[in-house]
């Protein structure tokens, strides 16, 4: 996603050459992370430093409106109006399809199926980086780089070999996730949340007649995910009120879950170190592989478009005068670290706090009346106002 932002601003400088590889081919992503809600605060970025490419993302997508807490039984604990605490409305969208659209907007700049084998810098020019990828079975060598923007995830090929693989912080929490068809009558529309005890289920519709799940469970810190949890028995048991009934969301939604078991994508909760920049000034990480944060506010995908929206401004205004040279490059990244890293911070730090009710023993009910009081309502506010401008 990051990507494809910068990639399509810095193509408008005259004098620019930009090369933007994809790993995947054009055609592939089709249901890649099944669905996501993306924040007002990239919606707001995203309008601010591109209209076009704003309203491209917002034809592919639903508003997200609200923010709705109950437990599994359907008793309601939290329900927030998102422009209580927001300038404007977020979205909620397939993964394929904003992909698509930041692609198609991006048209002409992109080189599928290319998979970079090696990532360095130049024998004996300290600026200067070469890369070399493979792509329908040719070799290719690209020198004399001046800065390598790396929007390759959290387990990102370009951090490893430049700065070393991050240590991944655990949580103690397994996440899943699924997309279904829309059989749910209307039961399943805008985002909601459902708890029994710390077992959460999520859900939200997309576009395309479609249901985005999640879920959530508990396990120890570090531990991988047990196989014995990934059977419907077990994840039905989650899930259902003890000595109760669930409600007629909660019993479609357990239903979903453990009929496409086999269709689950399974995952933990973990966050790595921040790394915005390395050393010599001339590698820029964004997204997940500068700061993979737990998901729990929506704000992984969301703060990949903030960190594209501002890095975009920034090497176009810097870019734009036709004096600049790779050797402003390091001081161009420093301004960017400075720019977005207590931003960051802020944001990776409210996430973990707002996981609370995921973790072993958690109170989901003392956990949503602390989501209704000013402290975390003020945070809420800043999440979603507080933009980083260029």
């Amino acid at each position: 996603m990051a990507g494809c932002i910068v990639a399509r601003a810095l193509s408008r400088v005259p004098g620019i050459e930009v090369i933007c590889l994809e790993q995947v081919e054009a055609s592939d992503h089709s249901e890649s992370g099944t669905g996501l809600n993306v924040g007002p605060n990239a919606v707001k970025a995203l309008l601010r430093h591109d209209p076009q490419l704003h309203d491209a993302v917002q034809a592919r997508s639903l508003p997200w409106k609200s923010w709705r807490i109950s437990l599994t039984d359907g008793t309601e604990l939290f329900n927030l109006p998102l422009m209580q605490v927001a300038d404007n409305l977020g979205i909620r969208i397939r993964w394929s399809e904003l992909y698509a659209a930041l692609r198609g907007e991006a048209r002409g700049l992109i080189r599928y199926g290319a998979r970079v084998s090696s990532v360095a810098y130049m024998a004996g020019d300290p600026a200067r980086l070469a890369v070399d990828y493979v792509r329908d079975g040719v070799a290719y060598h690209v020198e004399d780089v001046d800065l390598l923007v790396a929007g390759d995830g959290r387990y990102s090929l370009t951090r490893e070999r430049l700065a070393g693989t991050p240590v991944m912080r655990q949580h103690g929490v397994v996440i899943y996730r699924l997309l279904v068809p829309d059989t749910a009558g209307g039961l399943i529309d805008d985002y909601e949340q459902w708890f029994n005890g710390p077992n959460r289920l999520l859900a939200f519709r997309v576009p395309g007649e479609a249901i985005y799940i999640a879920g959530t469970f508990p396990i120890p810190p570090g531990a991988e995910v047990p196989q014995a949890a990934k059977n419907a028995d077990h994840l039905r048991t989650l899930y259902t009120p003890s000595g109760g009934m669930p409600s007629a969301q909660c019993a479609w939604l357990i239903d979903q879950v453990c009929g496409n078991v086999a269709s689950i994508h399974w995952a933990r909760l973990q966050e790595s170190p921040p790394l915005y920049s390395d050393e010599r000034g001339h590698v820029l990480y964004l997204g997940d592989a500068a700061h993979g944060m737990v998901p729990t506010l929506g704000q992984g995908a969301t703060q990949a478009i903030e960190d594209a929206c501002v890095a975009a401004d920034l090497l176009v205004r810097h870019c734009a005068g036709g004096g600049a040279s790779g050797a402003d490059m390091p001081a161009v990244l420093q301004e960017f670290v400075r720019l977005r890293q207590e931003r960051v911070r802020f944001v990776m730090d409210f996430s973990r706090e707002a996981s609370d009710t995921l973790e072993a023993g958690a109170d989901p009910v003392a956990g949503a009346r602390k989501k209704l009081e000013a402290p975390f309502q003020q945070k809420l506010a800043r999440l979603y106002r507080d933009v980083t401008r260029v």
